[in-house]
């Protein structure tokens, strides 16, 4: 089965500003990587504009409005989310490549896909843009997963940052079970352990909220001994990922210690997650990360994953994270007291 990568040329032609991290050399120098060295089974596919259905099922029809307003001008969002003449063309192809990626895997053309876009999307609340994002791509795919009959969709975001949007756009459901690790306390201040959900959707909601100068070896046994088994219990029918790289250690704006192989083995797991409940469906939204050659190389090695490459094993041991799992442990209670 193929691994498909959607892009966009104008993902490119987004412009937030001289001096801003989320600049188009993050997704240029990705593309440069992955065309120049190709990795095997593998296809490309141009992303298409996302429609209005798709956007309002996570998006307010006044958060529409608004970015769309701003379509052929610059403007400012949010302090740092700015648009350029062409910026909403490229955030209505970025969360069109997450609903092409779903779909893809839902109808078998691909056994897993990679949304290769920006801007980003996990900060975008159901009301807001903020925090380099305009929609938040990942939640807008898994709300059109939803909407095709799909009756679990696990999302696991790695960025470093929380992906307070798609916590926001899911935190009342249970067809949805997010889980994120992310540098804390941090941007955007949101993601504590006891955020674990509300109404139908209590317990869906897990956070790891890790100190900073985690490793490869903290984030292994986060996901060992908590975020993995409850993702089996789970069950999911289909596997998304906000596949942010900014916790790598060379990231300017993070402050973890992630390398690209660490990365390369969460994807291994997840994947491997993938493949014993969701015959393989899977697919990333890129979000952060802002060391071009880190950021590249791990995503290399996320699609090599992917495409069925080998993935390191998880080697854990809870060093920095020691505190943060235990709080979460105390702080998960039903649906997953059994799993843990």
């Amino acid at each position: 089965m193929t691994t498909l990568l959607l892009t966009h040329p104008t993902c490119l032609d987004h412009h937030p500003g001289a001096g801003h991290p989320e600049r188009a050399e993050r997704l240029g120098t990705i593309l440069s990587v992955l065309r120049g060295e190709p990795v095997a089974v593998t296809a490309w596919e141009d992303a298409r504009p996302v429609d209005d259905a798709a956007l309002r099922r996570v998006h307010s029809a006044a958060l529409v409005e608004q970015v769309l307003s701003a379509r052929g001008r610059h403007d400012a969002l949010d302090p740092d989310t700015a648009t350029s003449p062409r910026s909403v063309d490229a955030a209505l192809l970025a969360a069109g490549a997450a609903v092409q990626a779903v779909d893809a895997v839902l109808d078998g053309r691909a056994e897993n896909a990679f949304a290769l876009v920006r801007p980003p999307g996990h900060h975008a609340t159901p009301t807001r843009a903020m925090g380099f994002c305009f929609f938040n791509n990942l939640a807008i795919g898994a709300a059109h997963a939803v909407s095709r009959g799909i009756a679990r969709v696990l999302v696991v975001d790695w960025d470093v940052h929380h992906g307070n949007g798609t916590q926001d756009a899911f935190y009342a459901r249970r067809d949805v079970l997010f889980m994120s690790t992310h540098q804390y306390p941090f941007y955007p201040g949101s993601g504590d352990v006891t955020e674990t959900g509300a109404g139908d959707g209590a317990g869906f909601t897990v956070n790891a909220p890790l100190p900073a100068g985690c490793d490869d070896a903290d984030y292994a046994a986060v996901f060992a001994e908590v975020l993995l088994p409850i993702a089996e219990a789970f069950r999911p029918e289909l596997v998304m990922v906000s596949a942010g790289f900014d916790a790598h250690r060379d990231d300017p704006l993070g402050g973890m210690e992630l390398t690209t192989e660490g990365f390369t083995a969460l994807c291994g797991a997840v994947r491997e997650v993938a493949r014993r409940h969701a015959a393989g469906k899977m697919v990333l939204c890129l979000e952060g990360g802002y060391d071009l050659d880190a950021l590249a190389q791990s995503v290399r090695g996320c699609v090599s994953v992917l495409a069925g490459g080998g993935a390191p094993p998880l080697r854990g041991r809870a060093g920095r994270s020691a505190v943060t799992l235990r709080r979460m442990k105390e702080a998960l209670g039903a649906p997953w007291k059994g799993a843990l």
